[in-house]
């Protein structure tokens, strides 16, 4: 692995925050990637977690959480729609909101669009109501 540099690494920190987990071991490259790779995601990581995410003078994060969920659902990208959610959900959106969101998103992007979201959030809600359920030992 390449030595991260100091906006590299307040970007994984700040991802960890807004995440809840570490985002390093997605984004570091495997031995068999392009030497590149590392270009691609420190640069793709610096500008979310460094550029927008932090960003707080006009929007809160949960806002900002709640318009990433609905930009990725209806541009109908699920696999990053499970990560919006995730996120949306550690930063205190409820999925009453989430529902809304979708509610709004099929006016605007369509029914079918908004149907196929709308089952990965199933997915996801499922997800965190086991993962905040207290566990039987």
């Amino acid at each position: 692995m390449t030595e991260h540099n100091a906006d590299y690494t307040r970007a994984l920190n700040n991802a960890e925050k807004i995440l809840g987990f570490s985002l390093a071991p997605y984004v570091d490259p495997r031995p068999t990637e392009p030497a590149n790779a590392y270009d691609f995601t420190r640069i793709a990581t610096e500008h979310a977690f460094n550029d927008a995410w932090t960003r707080s003078e006009h929007l809160d994060l949960r806002t900002r959480a709640l318009i990433s969920v609905t930009i990725t659902a209806s541009l109908g990208i699920l696999e990053p729609l499970r990560g919006q959610l995730r996120i949306a959900l550690h930063n205190g959106v409820t999925k009453e909101e989430i529902v809304e969101a979708f509610i709004q998103m099929a006016v605007y992007a369509g029914v079918a669009r908004a149907f196929d979201s709308y089952a990965v959030a199933r997915e996801v809600f499922a997800e965190h109501d086991e993962a905040d359920s207290p566990q039987e030992n």
